[in-house]
C-alpha cells in the first residue's frame, strides 16, 4: 500500500479499497488486516514527521534520494515505534524481514542502522518500558472514563 501510495499518489480510502479487492490475501484474518490497514494509513497520515526522524539519521541521504521500498519500509517501521505498542526491537526485525524480501542485502543494512539510530534517540528520551507502561494508563483512564 505505502509504495502504491508513493508512487501513484493515491489518496488512503482508495488505496485501501483498490489494495484489499485487488493485491490483499483473501484468506488473511480480519485482525491481521484492520492492523496492516492501520498501519499504512497512520504512515501515509504523518509521513512529514516520520520522513524528518529519518532525515535526522540518514546521514548523506536525501529522503527522495532512496530507493522507494526503503524508505517506505523506514517511514512504517518510524509509524510503528510512535504510534503503535510493538516493541522497537520487534518493529525493526519485522521491517528487516520485509527488506530481505523486496529489497537488497545492502538495503537490509541500510535501514537497520537508521532504524536503530532512531530507536536509540527514542529509547534515551523515553524508554519503551515507560511508553508501554503510559499506554496502559491511558487505557485504564479511557475505562474510568467509559463507566462514569
Amino acid at each position: 500500500m505505502l509504495f502504491a501510495a508513493d508512487v501513484a499518489q493515491t489518496a488512503p480510502d482508495d488505496l485501501v479499497k483498490a489494495y484489499w479487492a485487488e493485491l490483499g490475501e483473501t484468506d488473511i484474518e480480519d485482525s491481521a488486516r484492520e492492523f496492516a490497514t492501520r498501519l499504512a494509513v497512520g504512515t501515509l497520515a504523518h509521513t512529514n514527521e516520520l520522513d524528518e526522524r529519518i532525515r535526522v539519521r540518514a546521514e548523506h541521504w536525501r529522503i527522495a534520494r532512496m530507493a522507494i521500498v526503503d524508505r517506505n519500509i523506514l517511514r512504517l517501521a518510524v509509524y510503528e515505534f510512535l504510534h503503535e505498542t510493538t516493541p522497537r526491537t520487534v518493529a525493526i526485525n519485522e521491517a528487516l524481514e520485509i527488506a530481505r524480501r523486496f529489497s537488497t542485502y545492502e538495503a537490509t543494512q541500510f535501514i537497520n542502522g537508521i532504524l536503530d539510530a532512531i530507536k536509540r534517540d527514542m529509547d534515551e528520551q523515553q524508554p519503551q518500558a515507560q511508553v508501554d507502561e503510559s499506554a496502559a494508563d491511558e487505557d485504564k483512564d479511557e475505562e474510568r472514563t467509559a463507566s462514569m
